[in-house]
């Protein structure tokens, strides 16, 4: 078995993982970069649509994104205390 066989069957083995997509907002140091993501949801007592955001810590190995690109990022194990995300590609530079 070679070593890219390997990797896609260790990685069929993890099961899916959860991706988002969502825009770097800074830089905060060497190979972090932060991804705000939005969402919208409708509040069940009014009914009234809500915008809310939350922001991510993401693993950048090679310091590719720049702020205000738009990122897909997926779940890993935890690289440090608020690290818990990798970038997988970007999808739209700034």
């Amino acid at each position: 078995m070679t070593k890219a066989t390997e990797q896609v069957a260790s990685d069929s083995n993890r099961g899916l993982r959860d991706r988002r997509v969502g825009t770097v907002v800074s830089i905060s140091g060497d190979k972090t970069i932060k991804v705000r993501f939005d969402f919208s949801f409708m509040h069940r007592k009014y009914g009234k649509y809500i915008r809310r955001s939350t922001s991510l810590h993401t693993h950048d190995e090679k310091n590719e994104a720049k702020v205000e690109d738009v990122v897909e990022v997926i779940a890993c194990r935890a690289l440090s205390k608020t690290k818990h995300w990798r970038l997988t590609k970007i999808i739209r530079t700034a």
